[in-house]
C-alpha cells in the first residue's frame, strides 16, 4: 500500500489512500480537491525522499467539512501573586479525505 508525507499548516501528516484526516483550516469549499507536495512517498521497500519535496509527485484530497474543533483551555500564573487568567479558544479546522496518491 502507497503511502506519502505531505506538509500543510505547519505539520507533516503520513497519509494513504482513503485517509481521512483534520488539518488547519484551508480556503477551499466543500466537496473541492486540493493537492499537494510531496516530503516522501514509499511503497512497499521503495521510499523516495524529497529535497525539500519529490519531483512529480502529488496527493490529491477532497474537502469533507469546514468546522471549528473542540475547546481548549490556555491558563497562565504566577505563583505566589494571585495572578490568574484563563482564556479559551477554538480552532478552525477542515476534515480531508485523500483520493489519490501520484509518484
Amino acid at each position: 500500500m502507497a503511502y506519502a508525507v505531505i506538509k500543510t499548516g505547519g505539520k507533516q501528516y503520513r497519509v494513504s489512500e482513503g485517509t481521512r484526516f483534520d488539518v488547519e483550516k484551508l480556503d477551499a469549499a466543500v466537496d473541492s480537491e486540493i493537492k499537494f507536495d510531496v516530503l516522501l512517498v514509499g511503497e512497499g521497500e521503495t521510499v523516495k525522499i524529497g529535497a525539500p519535496v519529490v519531483e512529480g509527485a502529488s496527493v490529491t484530497a477532497k474537502v469533507l467539512n469546514q468546522f471549528r474543533g473542540p475547546k481548549g483551555i490556555a491558563f497562565k500564573f504566577k505563583r505566589r501573586k494571585g495572578f490568574h487568567k484563563t482564556k479559551g479558544f477554538r480552532r478552525s479546522l477542515t476534515t480531508l479525505e485523500v483520493t489519490s496518491i501520484a509518484g
